[in-house]
């Protein structure tokens, strides 16, 4: 069944047709609503946004964790016609305030656990304001004070068919066209510059038909989402193309922590997953890896990779059948894998796929299914989106990635000049990633135009490998690389846990605390310069002492510390 238009309003309408009584979204522990359940409670939110004045090309902001009724209103505001703006939860207060003031959002879908956040932010624009959880409606003047007195489904019901005596209709038939911006999302980058990426009903659409060329989402794929749905990332992959395709969507109610995820996943079987790199490394490094390696005798065989790819299979069918034992895809994107990682992924047939995108590109750019990733790639261009290498090294064929396609954003809401900036005069996106193909035609990330360091011959040093080496060091959490004053420099955070758990840091005193950590960081120094070539060695070394702070998918905000 062919959509009649690439519009979120056609495929939530193809849909219901195709898989009316198919499980749709749903808590983890609650009875998941059926496709046309859901179908009928986006039809009752949008009755009652209409009843309230909102209109087409009005801005709705969505703050919240992932549930159900993320979806709904979602759908809900896209299908007739209004632009959603969801609002990545980890954002801070005054970013909040920025966004739904910049954005002139009319109204506001807030979670319980976010409405701390805007309670006495009511600018001009700002009309309406709604409880995520239950949808009731919130008095503007409510503070967090009153917040749990005044606010509850049986004093403020946001709809109630048989109260308003509202006629089930169906989607309103607005002319909602494929043009049109249905979504506009604020990014958190490692740069730190927030942008309004506007997205139209195509370019979202167009890049969930182009995952389905990557791999068949089927109306019997379960997933469990682990991802914020605010990052077009997990929105696209594991929203827009679960519905397109009749799927279950389970949501959890705590943190996608080992102890609330793996349960989860025993009771559900997924077979999809969206997650990011971060993810599985932590699980290879911190519970895998020193599993293998905990005798002299195993890290005498994982030292040899024969017995190393053989050692990998058998933790790899446990981690497999940790997972639920139903595991089809495994998508990992939003930043570059581990090579250590992937290796392990590979040796035990671990059905990972890997994608490559961004926010201004609905994400989808390159991507490859389970059984036709290469090892460093991150798959092919799917059908109707070019990707050309620009400034080319004639040596290495590496250059910077630049795109042009259906899924291509509109450009940054009120922001005409940075919107011109990121593209060139013949149309094309610049990514600011870098890149070059093999002869296959796989796509191969090197890292971020920005971040790379100029050797003193001219030589480009990507700061990602360095850091993907310094990271296999059994004591070393996180780390990045970039230049300081004209030398390398490697800002480390460690494992203190392990420190204290396998090396007796807490019984250390702090003058013999600190010998250790600076031999260590001597140590981690001099392995990894023997391991690159002599313009890429590290000069510099510096114990970073609290967490990175990071992105939505994890990524570190490079720009607070490169400073």
């Amino acid at each position: 069944m062919e959509l009649s238009k690439l519009t979120l309003k056609c495929v939530l309408e193809r849909s219901v047709k195709l898989y009316p009584a198919k499980k749709s979204l749903s808590w983890a522990d609650e009875k998941p609503m059926r496709l046309n359940e859901f179908y009928e409670q986006v039809c009752e939110i949008q009755d009652a946004l209409t009843q309230e004045g909102i209109s087409k090309g009005d801005k709705i902001a969505l703050l919240s964790e992932n549930q159900p009724n993320w979806g709904i209103v979602y759908f809900a505001v896209t299908t007739m016609g209004a632009i959603i703006v969801p609002i990545l939860p980890d954002f801070r207060e005054h970013e909040i305030h920025h966004i739904l003031r910049q954005a002139e959002c009319k109204a506001i879908f807030v979670s319980q656990k976010q409405f701390s956040k805007v309670e006495e932010f009511n600018p001009e624009a700002l009309i309406l304001k709604y409880l995520l959880d239950d949808f009731s409606i919130i008095p503007l003047k409510t503070t967090i004070a009153k917040f749990k007195n005044t606010i509850s489904r049986k004093t403020q019901p946001f709809f109630k068919l048989k109260d308003k005596a509202l006629e089930f209709t169906g989607l309103k038939a607005l002319d909602v066209q494929e043009d049109d911006i249905a979504s506009i999302i604020y990014t958190s980058g490692t740069t730190g510059h927030s942008k309004g990426v506007m997205l139209t009903h195509k370019n979202i659409v167009f890049d969930a038909l182009a995952m389905s060329s990557i791999h068949q989402v089927k109306s019997s794929d379960v997933y469990i989402s682990v991802l914020p749905l605010s990052h077009t990332y997990e929105c696209t992959t594991g929203l827009i193309l679960a519905i397109m395709n009749g799927s279950t969507v389970y949501y959890l109610r705590k943190l996608p922590t080992a102890r609330v995820l793996l349960p989860a996943m025993q009771k559900y079987k997924p077979t999809m997953m969206i997650t990011v790199p971060l993810i599985i490394e932590k699980i290879y490094k911190f519970k895998i890896k020193p599993s293998l390696t905990s005798s002299a005798l195993g890290r005498a065989l994982f030292a040899i990779p024969m017995f190393r790819k053989i050692l990998h299979k058998i933790a790899g069918k446990k981690l497999y059948k940790s997972f639920g034992n139903n595991l089809k895809f495994f998508g990992i994107g939003g930043a570059l894998l581990s090579p250590e990682v992937e290796r392990f992924l590979i040796d035990c047939n671990f059905p990972y796929a890997i994608g490559y995108g961004l926010t201004e590109t609905s994400p989808l750019i390159a991507g490859s299914g389970p059984n036709k990733t290469k090892f460093r790639s991150t798959g092919w261009i799917p059908p109707g989106i070019k990707v050309r290498i620009a400034n080319k090294d004639p040596k290495t064929g590496e250059g910077e990635i630049e795109t042009i396609g259906a899924n291509v954003m509109k450009g940054y809401y009120k922001d005409p000049d940075r919107t011109k900036e990121a593209f060139t005069e013949d149309g094309w996106f610049r990514t600011g990633d870098l890149g070059c193909f093999d002869k296959d035609g796989y796509l191969y990330i090197k890292g971020r135009s920005k971040n790379v360091i100029v050797g003193p011959s001219g030589e480009n040093v990507y700061p990602e490998e360095i850091e993907a080496k310094i990271n296999k060091h059994p004591l070393v959490d996180e780390s990045i690389v970039y230049e300081h004053e004209g030398k390398i420099t490697a800002r480390i955070f460690l494992n203190y846990n392990l420190i204290d758990k396998n090396h007796g840091g807490k019984n250390l005193s702090e003058p013999k605390l600190r010998h250790f950590i600076n031999n260590l960081l001597i140590e981690i120094k001099k392995n990894v310069n023997s391991q690159v070539t002599s313009f890429s060695k590290i000069i510099n070394i510096i114990e970073q002492t609290e967490p990175f702070e990071k992105t939505p998918t994890k990524k570190i905000k490079r720009y607070i510390y490169t400073k």
